[in-house]
């Protein structure tokens, strides 16, 4: 899917992994080097492998197989790969356009799998599928079980004693949901989501304890906790502080999950199920911020177009150290997020204490069609991308300038991925912001159905319209042909490797606002791709925004910054 996950599998000490550089397959053991599973393909990287699981019985390798040698658009399958001979793998299960999670029931007699076809996306609807396996390997007696093309399946996972469950979004949210006497049956149903966007492979947001109790992280309001559900269906919150969870993976007695909390970032936390203790393995950084300088999420809501409420995260500055002259009242950033069915959560972010430490209000947006609010929120986007996304961000700053906790003169946008092409339509669109930041965002929506990687060749169809039939619509929200609305000043980010979002993307809004007379920059990034990975480049990122506000807004930054070539500064 261009976007990973799901790169490994670990069996009685060996682990089974992809290699990002040549694709293949390998294992290794913790003695051993690396050996080669899958063979050099005749193009270049040109079998890809995710998802696997180890079926022991007939000693292989199942997994979701990506190939890219055939010409055209890549073909995935489900293939099983021999443990002793390799091989690149025999083909199991086929005709679908996507294929994920295959997952084996604990007695390898049944393998449980989810597949979509275009224009859906998995969070759209996508299938679930049960087969019977021979002692040969073969499958038989293939079924559909749930899930269909308005229907979200996540997750497929088989429990100790060999039952079927699934997340289901069948009655507007997703909820869990175990298979009896080829029936679904609901497990403590409730409005809150227990399920993700399928952007990559291997998400987790459940498990099982050895008695067959379900540990699971639940998402309300965007704001997750942990639970355990019973085998009869009860629910009971797990107390812990953390209200970002991700990863989750739970063993008898015990679960391991990477957790935030409004002061921490996000950690390796090791939970305790006996006794609810849980301690830090591993955190993200060993930077100690003092609390007096952390800038809490508070969750408000605020009315949008057509009657609605959306929902955001506010972070007002903090910094013990510097107070504002009296009465003034403090420049406001938008953050768009990316996805664009991804969202915000209240953890612990550092990028946003940056912006706080320094002076600056924030506001993250979770615009309709962002997960963590139920099917129907999600679904506002449905046809609207560029509309609804936009007037959420801009409601959002006119709610906090209405409200008189940031200046409405001192407004700025930022956004990555899909939350940059809300970012360019927002100034491109709209006369509220002075200033945006684009992190490889979409300028021209055109370009992008035609361009970009099969998992998402066809997502427009369902964000703006088909392509081609639809092309006026594509044309009217794309801000590269609109440029002449725009009046403000522009901050351009971009790896040079992306395959998501190509770098003329941003090379050619660049020359159109500078032919425009505004000002504008451009930071080009070596060996990048969709999101960038190198602290030297995100610091250069974080100081380069901060010194192009400083311009715009009139201040001088403290800290000490490499100047950014601007163009049309004066």
């Amino acid at each position: 899917h261009e976007y990973g996950g799901g790169a490994f599998a670990v069996h009685r000490g060996t682990i089974y992994f992809a290699n990002f550089s040549d694709q293949r397959l390998y294992r290794q053991t913790l003695a051993g080097e690396p050996e080669p599973l899958t063979p050099e393909p005749p193009v270049p990287a040109g079998l890809r492998y995710a998802d696997a699981v180890i079926d022991e019985a007939r000693n292989r390798l199942i997994c979701v197989r990506e190939d890219h040698t055939v010409g055209g658009e890549a073909v995935n399958t489900i293939v099983a790969i021999d443990l002793d001979a390799g091989g690149p793998g025999d083909v199991l299960c086929e005709g679908y356009d996507f294929f994920a999670t295959p997952r084996l029931s604990p007695d390898g007699a049944q393998l449980a799998w989810l597949c979509w076809n275009h224009p859906n996306m998995p969070w759209d609807g996508c299938e679930l599928w049960l087969a019977d396996v021979a002692a040969d390997g073969r499958l038989s007696n293939r079924r559909q079980v749930a899930g269909g093309r308005s229907e979200s399946i996540f997750q497929p996972a088989w429990s100790p004693s060999g039952v079927l469950h699934f997340v289901s979004d069948r009655t507007g949210w997703w909820n869990l949901y175990r298979l009896r006497g080829g029936s679904a049956e609901a497990l403590a149903p409730m409005e809150a989501e227990f399920g993700l966007p399928q952007w990559v492979f291997g998400m987790t947001t459940y498990g099982f304890d050895a008695d067959g109790a379900i540990i699971c992280a639940v998402t309300e309001r965007a704001t997750a906790r942990l639970a355990r559900i019973d085998t009869g269906g009860a629910l009971r919150w797990i107390e812990t502080p953390y209200n970002e969870i991700a990863g989750l993976q739970v063993a008898p007695g015990r679960a391991v999950f990477v957790g935030a909390t409004p002061t921490e970032p996000g950690a390796l936390v090791y939970l305790d199920l006996a006794t609810g203790r849980d301690v830090v393995l591993r955190r993200s950084t060993t930077s100690e911020i003092p609390a007096a300088y952390i800038s809490a999420a508070q969750p408000i809501e605020f009315p949008t177009e057509g009657g609605l409420t959306a929902h955001a995260f506010f972070y007002p500055p903090r910094n013990p150290d510097f107070a504002a002259p009296p009465g003034e009242r403090p420049p406001l950033i938008v953050v768009s997020h990316g996805g664009p069915t991804g969202a915000t959560g209240p953890g612990l972010n550092l990028d946003t204490q940056y912006w706080t430490s320094r002076g600056f209000a924030v506001v993250d947006v979770n615009y309709g069609g962002s997960t963590g609010y139920g099917t129907a929120y999600r679904r506002r986007l449905n046809g609207m991308w560029g509309i609804v996304d936009v007037d959420d961000c801009v409601n959002a700053a006119r709610y906090l300038a209405q409200q008189g906790v940031v200046d409405s003169e001192r407004l700025a946008i930022r956004g990555r991925s899909a939350g940059g092409y809300t970012t360019l339509a927002a100034l491109t669109f709209r006369e509220i912001f002075k200033v945006g930041a684009s992190y490889f965002g979409v300028s021209d929506a055109e370009a992008l159905a035609k361009e970009t990687h099969k998992f998402e060749s066809r997502y427009l169809d369902g964000l703006i319209g088909p392509y081609p039939q639809r092309r006026d619509l594509y044309i009217a929200r794309s801000p590269i042909h609109h440029t002449d609305r725009l009046n403000c000043a522009l901050i351009l980010f971009q790896g040079l490797e992306d395959k998501v979002v190509p770098p003329n993307q941003a090379e050619l809004m660049f020359e159109a606002v500078r032919a425009k007379g505004l000002p504008v920059a451009y930071l080009p990034f070596e060996g990048e791709q969709h999101g960038f990975r190198k602290a030297e480049n995100i610091r250069r990122a974080l100081e380069a925004e901060l010194y192009f506000y400083g311009k715009v807004f009139g201040f001088e930054p403290a800290d000490a910054i490499e100047p950014v070539p601007i163009e049309n500064l004066a």
